[in-house]
């Protein structure tokens, strides 16, 4: 077939058109192979929103999503706007994931909608690390206006989704227009030599990523600067035979 560069020139054109003001920011990747080479480019994509939910609706594991929430934002630069609609933010624990209380910037709102309103008007702002929202629901049109804040700015945005009620755990299958959508289990510690706790774990399932591939990881949790890792005795494994598959054909 012949090269048609008007046709190339054209469909260039039009990209750029549909972009309009986004700033293109690159990725950020986890520093753990298993996980970035399953996402486009390698990381999660800057300019975006991204979805969190704990593994079920439990305390715990609502608390995990969180700290993986704050992993993310703490490898990022800047001030970081949290919204919630409840007192219930823990600063030791966000310490203990890498991100620092006096890097945040805590909103407390009446409603959900006014964190919705929140976060929209910091992704717009452009001069923060990261934007989180603590909410049960997320309505396609209001994670479309996030998204296009976010692509605005070029700053990441992270919805926590925290539900009461067992009942309000449904809306998380509900279309939204978030790049990933995340869930985050609480696993028993890694085993010590000695008595004692060890580091956390968690199985993460990647189950939504645009222009990529649904995962599940079994990960230690985010340490002092905000990173996961393989477990000693996984981290072995092969990239093509995620920890998931093996773990569910157990």
């Amino acid at each position: 077939m012949r090269p048609r560069p008007a046709f190339d020139t054209l469909r260039a054109h039009i990209a750029q058109i549909e972009a309009g003001s986004r700033v293109r920011r690159g990725v950020l990747p986890f520093g753990v192979a298993a996980i970035d080479t399953r996402l486009p480019e390698g990381g999660l994509a800057l300019g975006a929103l991204h979805e969190v939910a704990g593994g079920a609706d439990g305390a715990v594991d609502g608390a995990a999503a969180a700290l993986f929430a704050a992993g993310i934002v703490a490898r990022t630069h800047g001030a970081v706007l949290w919204c919630v609609t409840r007192l219930d933010l823990f600063a030791p624990a966000l310490t203990q994931a890498g991100l620092d209380p006096d890097r945040v910037i805590h909103v407390e709102a009446g409603d959900e909608r006014t964190v919705l309103a929140c976060c929209e008007e910091g992704l717009r702002h452009g001069g923060l690390g990261g934007v989180v929202a603590e909410v049960a629901r997320l309505p396609m049109t209001a994670s479309r206006r996030l998204q296009l804040a976010a692509e605005s700015s070029g700053t990441i945005g992270i919805a926590v989704r925290r539900w009461r009620r067992a009942m309000e755990a449904v809306d998380f299958g509900q279309s939204t227009a978030s790049v990933t959508r995340w869930r985050v289990t609480a696993l028993p510690s890694t085993p010590l030599p000695v008595p004692g706790i060890g580091r956390a774990r968690w199985w993460i399932e990647l189950i939504r990523s645009r222009a990529g591939e649904c995962a599940e990881f079994e990960v230690e949790a985010c340490d002092a600067t905000g990173h996961l890792a393989l477990p000693a005795d996984l981290a072995n494994r092969s990239v093509a035979a995620p920890v998931g598959q093996q773990r569910t054909s157990a």
